[in-house]
Order: structure tokens, then C-alpha cells, then sequence
């Protein structure tokens, strides 16, 4: 997604017109129409403004954040990745996300899910409710090959964890690590954030309700080798 088209999708879910949205900017309507039409691009003066307005950052708004499978080696080990990335993605909507696949706790006090197809075994385990942390793992005929860490929180009341599963459901192959860069569905809004690419990368999504942040959370993984 790039900016243009974040800039309408931000601007629409504040329900804000190109004038009105202009006016707060102190710029012209026209400049925000080149901007949502990619004629044009703004300023660093302007893009902080965005940032502030729409309660994200500027590293957002500017980066083109896809998941960039740039590993060392022959199309072998991209086909590989690409078939690591696919399995994740499997795995995501056969477990927490979608309710299913629970299985015995590995510690104390833990939530376990854990989801099998052929060569390929994912476990998620986590801690914690409100604050909690975790971590969800690949396995490649019994050895390791990915990992990722996550800690968050509920900030508010009004979180929903349904939507939370519900954006998770959503990752795709551009963004593969928890959820996609942006989903809203009703009064909610999803957005996560990655520096890096699949084999070592860290990240943090968050949820809002109407403006508030009512969740957050920090991730980090990659690759094992």
C-alpha cells in the first residue's frame, strides 16, 4: 500500500472530505487530491501534520511496507521462504485467531495452539491476559526454522479481541508477521508497522476505537538458523 492510497483510507475512516481535510492542513483541496492521486507528494512539514492528525507515524505513511523475501542464496531458498510464509499463514487462520486447534498447556498457566500440515508444525504459546506475552514457533521435520516474540497490553476497555482474531485473519503475503498494515471493520482500526523482512524483522500493531489506542502491542522474529 502506498501513500496516496493510505492517505485516502486514513482520511475516509476520520470521515473527512479532501476540503476539510485540507483546511486542517492549511493547504489547497487540490493538493490533497494530487496527493491522493499520486500527482504529487508532500512536504516534510506537511506529512508530520498527517502523522499528528491521523495518529500515525510519518515512517508509516512513507514506507511501501511489504514483506521483501531479499535472502541470500538461489531461487531455492526464495521458494523455500515462500513456502515458510505460506504455512505461517496457514497456521494463523487454523488457530488462535480463528478459535481453533487449542491443545494442553507446555507451561504453567499457559494458552497453547498447535497446528500440523505435512513436513511443517506451528505452535503459538502465550502468557498473560490484558498483559500478556508469547512467543509462536515453525518447525521443518522437527527442526526449527522460525520464531517470533510478542508482548502486549489492553489499553481500554472498549478492546475487542474478536477484532483483533479478525484483523490477525487477515496477513497476507505483504505483511505475514501478525496482521496486515491496516483493517477497519465498524468502529475499529487495525495497523501494524515493520521494519525488516521475514527472516529478521520487529514490529508493533495497534487497535483504536473510533480515535483512542485501546491496544498495542511489540513483536519481533525471523528466520532460524
Amino acid at each position: 500500500m502506498n501513500f496516496s492510497e493510505k492517505l485516502q483510507i486514513l482520511r475516509k475512516n476520520k470521515g473527512l472530505t479532501q476540503e476539510a481535510l485540507a483546511d486542517k492542513l492549511n493547504v489547497s483541496r487540490q493538493a490533497v487530491a494530487k496527493w491522493e492521486s499520486g500527482q504529487a507528494y508532500p512536504d516534510i512539514a506537511n506529512l508530520i501534520q498527517i502523522s499528528d492528525l491521523m495518529s500515525v507515524t510519518v515512517d508509516y505513511l512513507v514506507r511501501d511496507q511489504q514483506c521483501m523475501m531479499n535472502v541470500c542464496g538461489d531461487a531455492t531458498d526464495k521458494t523455500y521462504l515462500d513456502e515458510l510464509i505460506s504455512f505461517r499463514l496457514e497456521a494463523n487462520i487454523n488457530t488462535y485467531s480463528a478459535f481453533m486447534n487449542e491443545t494442553e498447556s507446555t507451561r504453567l498457566d499457559s494458552h497453547d495452539f498447535r497446528y500440523t500440515n505435512g513436513d511443517y508444525t506451528y505452535h503459538d504459546t502465550y502468557v498473560g491476559g490484558e498483559q500478556f506475552a508469547g512467543e509462536e514457533a515453525i518447525w521443518k521435520k522437527g527442526k526449527a526454522v522460525y520464531a517470533m516474540n510478542y508482548l502486549g497490553r489492553v489499553l481500554e476497555k472498549e478492546f475487542s479481541g474478536n477484532f483483533l482474531k479478525e484483523a490477525l485473519r487477515a496477513a497476507d503475503h505483504k505483511m505475514p508477521y501478525r496482521g496486515p498494515e491496516y483493517y477497519q471493520s465498524g468502529e475499529y482500526t487495525y495497523k501494524c508497522s515493520i521494519n525488516g523482512d521475514f527472516t529478521w524483522f520487529q514490529g508493533y500493531e495497534e487497535i483504536y476505537f473510533h480515535d483512542k489506542k485501546v491496544y498495542e502491542c511489540f513483536f519481533h522474529g525471523g528466520v532460524m538458523k
